[in-house]
């Protein structure tokens, strides 16, 4: 199983790799996830220039897309070009978004009636799109998610962990990266947002 974590120019570090760094942690159970970039070289909000593992070229085989956050979401949802090559399907994948991601979901119509998890910089521009905005860290509906908050990027890997590989091993990869003396609170409150929303869905 493939995860694109799909990474634009101007990219919010936390959003993309501790999203990648988690899902990662199941690689021997056959999860992996990709920075995947429309350009070679993307560079981030704060100067690091990365080299993406995988082009958009990638997004139509990928299971999973999450779409990460970052100061230049605006000009990718204005530029045309660009989104006619985020060909996402939720029949058949799972589809996230981090915090100004949203906006990404919403200008390719995935969004429909569904609020959404966005941060305190993008939320009036994700209302702007007709998208209700919900005051939590973590939100799902079917096969897309949304999280608000650099942080809450944990949530969306654990929904990836869970929905592919079960609960128990998002649970081994979370408590892999929680710090030290409150694992088990790090695990039970991200494990709680994610069974929470699969109640309200």
């Amino acid at each position: 199983m493939q995860v694109a974590v799909v990474t634009f120019d101007g990219f919010n570090e936390l959003d993309s790799f501790i999203a990648s760094a988690i899902i990662n942690r199941c690689r021997k159970d056959g999860l992996e996830a990709f920075i995947t970039t429309p350009t070679p070289v993307v560079t981030s909000m704060n100067g690091v220039e990365v080299t993406g593992q995988r082009t958009l070229d990638f997004l139509p085989e990928a299971d999973v897309v999450l779409i990460g956050s970052g100061v230049k979401t605006r000009d990718v949802v204005a530029d045309d070009h660009l989104i006619s090559q985020l060909p996402l399907d939720p029949s058949r994948q799972l589809i996230g978004a981090q915090c100004s991601g949203a906006l990404v979901l919403a200008r390719l119509g995935l969004l429909d009636d569904m609020p959404a998890c966005t941060d305190t910089t993008s939320r009036p521009f994700v209302e702007a799109r007709g998208v209700t905005v919900l005051d939590t860290p973590f939100h799902a509906e079917g096969n897309i998610a949304t999280a608000g908050g650099c942080l809450a990027s944990q949530y969306l890997a654990a929904w990836v962990i869970t929905r592919t590989l079960g609960e128990e091993a998002a649970r081994s990869a979370l408590d892999y990266v929680a710090p030290v003396g409150e694992k088990e609170a790090t695990v039970d409150r991200a494990l709680h947002a994610i069974r929470a929303a699969a109640a309200i869905s």
